[in-house]
């Protein structure tokens, strides 16, 4: 069982240090993000490269990859903040000093391609990162959407629980009984597969994994499905949670296609894995903001999935 590092919670005052380890950032949007925390009572810092463009990404894999250390290692700031998603992590997280990252523990909050970021984190550090959030695409918007707004703050600045994670609109549904809990695996599905078999895979053994994905055609979302189960992950799992897969299962691709939860069933099999679908999380607006590394009960039989412990010091 992983050992976690909770990072310190934030308060009015500290520094938030916006990066990109994907995507460049646009920079009108930027500025309102940096506004909407400034008006919360942060101190807001951009990143040197983070405006930086390179093919698609946020300047070469080197520099992208340093601005995420010096964010670490400078005592003045205490938090980091992805501006975007995108292409991208998975080319310099290799990069990154974990020793370092270790001492300094920091909260970090990202979502869709950060999560291959957040997961070599967990995966080397133990440190709780936070998933679901990104300052270009939902802090600098014309407004903020309160459940991503509320949650954030919630994880970010309380040391309580989380509790009860909210559903998409439509209720949860408990594809499979059963009653368990670990800690929390939030993430991505494409990135999530895309460091299974290296040193950045998160661990598996005992924990909630909660995935989620967007534009990804039925066949592909099935091949990644059967890969986690070859792959032994569903063999050492807790429970699995569904978030959001947002424009997959579209009209055109259902022709012959099984449905969301067909795959997931036929994947699982037999095993006996308490498996809830319909949580708030996603490539949608309304999500909830999540803490990967801590311990969440999955209940299938009250069909409610709760975060159970604190996620910052």
């Amino acid at each position: 069982m992983q050992t976690i590092l909770r990072p310190l919670a934030l308060r009015p005052g500290d520094t938030i240090a916006l990066v990109a380890p994907s995507r460049p950032s646009d920079p009108s949007r930027l500025a309102t993000a940096s506004a909407w925390l400034e008006h919360r009572g942060y101190r807001v810092r951009h990143s040197p490269h983070v405006h930086d463009t390179y093919h698609y990404l946020a300047g070469t894999d080197s520099d992208r990859a340093l601005d995420v250390m010096d964010a670490f290692l400078d005592d003045e700031i205490s938090g980091l903040l992805c501006v975007r998603g995108g292409f991208g992590t998975g080319r310099m997280i290799d990069r990154l000093d974990y020793d370092a990252i270790r001492a300094h523990p920091k909260a970090v909050v990202g979502f869709s391609d950060s999560t291959g970021l957040q997961l070599a984190l967990y995966a080397r550090t133990g440190l709780v990162t936070f998933t679901g959030a990104l300052a270009d695409t939902d802090l600098g918007g014309a407004s903020v959407d309160p459940l991503l707004a509320d949650s954030l703050w919630r994880l970010l600045e309380q040391s309580g629980p989380f509790g009860l994670l909210p559903d998409s609109g439509d209720g949860l549904t408990v594809l499979r009984p059963g009653r368990a809990e670990g800690p929390l695996v939030a993430a991505n599905l494409a990135l999530l597969c895309s460091v299974l078999g290296t040193p950045y895979e998160p661990p598996f053994d005992g924990a909630v994994l909660l995935i989620e994905d967007v534009s990804e055609a039925p066949y592909r979302l099935d091949r990644m499905l059967h890969q986690l189960r070859l792959a032994g992950v569903l063999d050492r799992l807790a429970a699995l949670v569904l978030g959001s897969f947002q424009d997959c299962f579209v009209p055109a691709e259902m022709a012959a296609s099984p449905t969301l939860h067909e795959m997931v069933t036929d994947a699982v099999g037999d095993r006996p894995l308490p498996v809830i679908s319909g949580v708030a999380y996603g490539h949608m607006r309304r999500r909830t903001v999540l803490p990967i590394g801590v311990s969440t009960l999955v209940d299938g039989h009250a069909g409610t999935v709760v975060v159970t412990e604190g996620a910052v010091l």
